[in-house]
């Protein structure tokens, strides 16, 4: 006599549905934020790895606008030789000047040229509004997973 087929197991659930939405939101949010990010990179003539290049030498963290390969390659989380032919194909554009410290013969800073700036700026300003709309939906985000939180404590 053929056994009855069993019911399947109850589904653990080890994330909840509503943390998987809000995850799922901030996923998709930053994923059409950098979509839009290269897009408006490329309509201004740079590649996506040569925007981000140009900007984190321009916001450098200790406001200087420079940077090292090695700094550079640690943000941009790519290998040193990577990192180093951007930077060659970027100088040879006239976007970037290596610049020898002062204190350290050993050492080159990279920083924007005119050219390198102005490119920049229209990227920057291009990308105005998709900035707003990330930081908005990203509060958005964040004031919902408050709620919850407030709600659980109830």
């Amino acid at each position: 006599m053929p056994s009855e087929p069993r019911a399947p197991a109850p589904v653990r659930r080890e994330v909840s549905t509503a943390d998987a939405i809000r995850a799922a939101a901030f996923r998709s949010a930053l994923r059409s934020f950098l979509r839009r990010s290269e897009e408006i990179a490329r309509s201004n003539g740079l590649t996506p790895r040569r925007h981000l290049l140009l900007l984190l030498i321009k916001g450098a963290p200790d406001g200087k606008e420079r940077a090292t390969i090695t700094d550079l390659a640690r943000r941009m989380q790519l290998a040193q030789t990577t990192v180093t032919e951007l930077v060659k194909r970027a100088v040879e554009a006239g976007l970037l000047a290596r610049q020898r410290s002062s204190t350290d013969a050993r050492v080159v800073y990279l920083c924007l040229t005119e050219e390198g700036e102005r490119r920049l700026a229209r990227v920057f300003r291009s990308h105005q509004a998709e900035r707003q709309k990330l930081r908005a939906i990203l509060a958005e985000l964040d004031a919902t997973a408050s709620e919850r939180r407030t709600a659980r404590r109830r």
